[in-house]
């Protein structure tokens, strides 16, 4: 028997073959494969950022090009003839290349990438190249050309693309043992990047999405590995009950976006009533939403559990001399511009070269006409006898020449015809020649200046195909959704405290509230233990439960006060702490952590609230005062594992609740972060005011709609937003506008009176405009006339906008401003004015800065900001 890898002898020991092991074997063929999956088919070179299949249809569409359509089957069918695949991997490619709308005009239905759908079979539809690929992507005369694989044809090693084509297109494969994933990137801000990089400035490129949509590129780290562009659909509200999603993330389409809210749906995170789908060449859909649900929340609910944002990791590989060669996306710009600088060179010099033959056998052609040379070739009678004859008659007329007179040049003056010769124009044979001496003095003037030369080619490019290419996708920096903030509770929590079970599937036991699956618990038991655990159907946290609650991580507006005795006969203390953070599944001592320990009194207080209780002692020797009253809101808030103040070193027979409490917490300082579009509490961006729980926030949009609305970190904002502040109820909003229907402009004041509804303060009509708005007490305005013809300028008119009308309702029309004609109407900086200053009666001393105050609520109470 024959080992293996051993060598096979025949009978007379004579050596015939070799057997390779298998393993062996399978390394050369599997590197082998890997090889040819990265550089022939997966990975787009760098030259000109075309794979091999692309840079095949490209190149047979122009053998076929004559300016018509031409089937996709049979460009499909030429194609073959240089790619060694099929017709159906063919085909695919050359729709993802035409819906890019960019190197390919294309006819019929070639499918539509907002919704998913399939382009018709390639017998029916038809392509040609366009004029910008016919423009940028050929030039046989610089072309490198290789075998194809079956040696019977020609086909380019890489294209001429005289631009940065891969990151217009984008390109993404999967090889083996690698893969790439660049996004594309707009037209315009690659022409506008490369002419910078020409002239020696920075730039910085971001990608743009053809399905639009809004991105956050902040981590996108130029396109390398490690990069993260997250992506989101443009949802705004309709109505109070109907949300509009009019531009999808990049990688998903209609179809997938609406199956993921239905799955959402299902799952409990969201609720939605119903969904329609009435995209067409513009993305619409519609949900429409149950009665009384928050339309913000749930855009932010379709955020953190749908497809409406999604997470792309960038990966920029390219190959370059035949490796792979992994890239950021500003460096892939920088050597295309480089590569197309040559190319534009090389195009140059080959055409000086054109220019400058022509100038000589021009030249070489007058001289032999005009000297009359070819009547010395009359009496020859041998050719080479004819060659010799006509080159002695040249000689002395050609030291003008750049270069010398070959006998090639002199064949071809043999072949000028007898006619030409006769009707030949001296005049205009000069006017050629002066006219190549201008071509070839402007290639040479290209040549010197080709920085210059190639920052005109780009502008050329940016000016004849930039129309309708402006950035789709919109640049902004996201907030991070709370899914716990937004998800829907679809869950009922239960607890048996004696057994200290929580859960979801205990439905024979207490009920405690609300919740979702992905919801956080957190549990108190009387022998001073906490717990925080996931919601799931039972989980056991300790024995006699005394308190229960979701948890919300980070809230610092929930107040637990508590006493406890220390130990089985140790002395009694109180504390108030929050809970902000904690690891979960761990159980917490929130006594001293004697044996024995035990809570005498226990309340949550989601506003912070401090009540008033009343101390009882046991009557033990000669105590004297057996009760008195303590108030929780004389106590500091401190963190859970302080030992807390001390009470009495004495046994405490029972706590009574003597006073419900009111809130301790300062109002809350809100900003407004006009990078995200977003409210916060930490501090970013412009400060909008302290806020109470009563207190709203006014909006204005440019429409002319008016809205107070709860100030909550869910809430969105319009791009057409004109006012965003604090609601002061008796400070009057001042406009003008302009009545469409009355063709005049009108001034108005008023005050809101319906808290939380939306109402529009400027007529219903297609030509009414908003002009200006103002919330100050005594706003001002300055009105611009219009120069009438033949009459002299009308001086600019001031308006005390509180002196010309009085405050009505915010139906009233108003007063009309002027009959004039305007030319464009200013807000002044108002007058001065002491405003009023707030009054609360709930002002209580700051117990702690960290801690914010609110509405007075009893235990049970959750009315909070946020």
């Amino acid at each position: 028997m024959i080992e293996e890898g051993d060598d096979l002898i025949n009978e007379q020991d004579e050596p015939q073959e070799t057997i390779t092991r298998v393993t062996g074997m399978y390394k050369d063929w599997f590197l082998d494969y890997a090889s040819y999956v990265i550089l022939e088919r997966a990975v787009p070179a760098i030259e000109d950022g075309f794979k091999p299949v692309q840079r095949r249809i490209m190149h047979s569409m122009k053998d076929l090009d004559d300016g018509r359509y031409n089937k996709v089957a049979n460009i499909v069918g030429h194609t073959m003839q240089y790619h060694p695949h099929g017709d159906a991997s063919i085909a695919d490619a050359m729709v993802q290349i035409g819906q890019k709308d960019l190197l390919i005009d294309t006819q019929g239905n070639w499918g539509n990438i907002l919704t998913g759908d399939g382009a018709a079979a390639s017998r029916y539809i038809e392509a040609r190249l366009s004029k910008f690929a016919l423009d940028v992507v050929y030039n046989p005369k610089i072309t490198e050309w290789q075998a194809s694989y079956d040696g019977r044809r020609k086909e380019p090693i890489n294209l001429p693309v005289m631009f940065p084509l891969l990151l217009a297109q984008g390109g993404e494969g999967i090889a083996v043992g690698l893969s790439t994933k660049i996004l594309p990137h707009n037209f315009i801000e690659l022409i506008d990047a490369s002419v910078k990089h020409l002239q020696g400035k920075r730039f910085t490129l971001v990608p743009d999405f053809p399905t639009a949509g809004i991105a956050d590129f902040s981590n996108y780290n130029d396109g390398l590995r490690g990069g993260k562009v997250r992506v989101r659909a443009k949802i705004s509200q309709l109505d109070k009950n109907t949300l509009v999603i009019t531009e999808l993330p990049y990688g998903t389409n209609t179809s997938s976006l609406i199956d993921s809210i239905l799955k959402a749906n299902d799952k409990g995170k969201i609720k939605v009533k119903r969904i329609e789908d009435n995209t067409a060449a513009q993305v619409e859909i519609l949900v429409h939403l149950p009665a009384g649900l928050s339309p913000d929340k749930t855009i932010d609910a379709l955020y953190a559990f749908t497809s409406c944002e999604s997470s792309i990791s960038p990966l920029g590989c390219v190959i370059e001399d035949n490796k792979p060669l992994f890239i950021g996306v500003s460096e892939m710009l920088r050597r295309s511009t480089d590569n197309t600088v040559q190319l534009l060179k090389q195009d140059l010099e080959i055409k000086l070269g054109e220019f400058e033959e022509q100038w000589h056998f021009a030249s070489l052609e007058r001289i032999f006409i005009e000297n009359r040379v070819y009547r010395d070739i009359e009496e020859e009678e041998t050719w080479e006898g004819v060659i010799q004859a006509i080159d002695k008659g040249l000689q002395p007329h050609i030291k003008h020449l750049k270069r010398a007179v070959t006998e090639d040049d002199i064949v071809r003056l043999t072949e000028i015809r007898i006619k030409r010769i006769s009707k030949f124009d001296i005049d205009k044979a000069q006017q050629k020649i002066d006219a190549l001496e201008e071509q070839i003095a402007q290639i040479k003037h290209h040549l010197e200046h080709l920085i210059d030369y190639a920052i005109a080619y780009f502008t050329r490019l940016k000016k004849e195909y930039g129309e309708g290419r402006e950035r789709k996708t919109e640049i902004r920096t996201f907030d991070d959704v709370d899914a716990t903030k937004v998800v829907i509770r679809n869950t009922k929590l239960y607890v048996n405290r004696e057994e200290g079970f929580v859960g979801t599937s205990l439905k024979r036991d207490e009920y405690v509230c609300d919740c979702s699956d992905i919801d956080d618990v957190i549990v108190f038991t009387k022998n001073g233990s906490m717990m925080v655990t996931k919601v799931d159907s039972k989980t056991f946290v300790g024995k006699d439960i005394i308190h229960v609650a979701v948890f919300k991580k980070k809230d610092k507006r929930t107040i637990y006060n508590l006493i406890y005795r220390d130990g089985k006969g140790g002395p009694s203390y109180i504390k108030r702490f929050n809970v902000t953070s904690v690891t979960r599944d761990r159980e917490y001592d929130l006594t001293n952590g004697n044996k024995g320990s035990t809570l005498l009194y226990f309340s949550a207080n989601p506003n912070g609230e401090a009540e008033v209780v009343t101390i009882l002692l046991r009557q033990a020797g000669s105590i004297k005062k057996l009760k008195w009253d303590i108030d929780f809101a004389d106590i500091l808030i401190k963190g859970r594992q302080s030992k807390g103040n001390l009470v009495t070193k004495y046994t405490i027979k029972k706590v009574e609740l003597k006073e419900k409490g009111v809130s301790t917490l300062k109002p809350r300082k809100i900003w407004f972060d006009e990078t995200v579009q977003r409210l916060n509490v930490d501090g970013r961006g412009e400060l909008l005011g302290e806020f109470r729980g009563e207190d709203k926030l006014l909006i204005i949009n440019q429409k002319g709609v008016v809205k107070t609305v709860t100030p909550e970190v869910t809430l969105h904002f319009d791009n057409d937003m004109i006012v965003l502040e604090k609601w002061i109820p008796k400070k009057p909003v001042s406009a003008i506008y302009y009545n469409g229907e009355r063709e005049l402009y009108y001034v108005k004041r008023f005050l809101i009176e319906n808290e939380g509804r939306e109402e529009s303060f400027i007529p219903e009509h297609e030509n009414s405009r908003l002009e200006i708005v103002s919330t100050d007490w005594l706003p001002m305005a300055e009105v611009e006339f219009v120069k009438e013809r033949g009459k002299d300028r009308k001086e600019n008119l001031e308006v005390n906008l509180e002196e010309f009308i009085a405050i009505k309702g915010i139906s009233a029309i108003g007063n009309q401003l002027t009959k004039d004609k305007v030319k464009q109407i200013n807000l002044l900086d108002p007058l001065p004015f002491e405003e009023p200053e707030e009054v609360h009666a709930d002002d209580l001393e700051v117990v702690d800065e960290d801690i914010i105050e609110g509405d007075e609520e009893s235990d049970e109470s959750q009315t909070t900001l946020f």
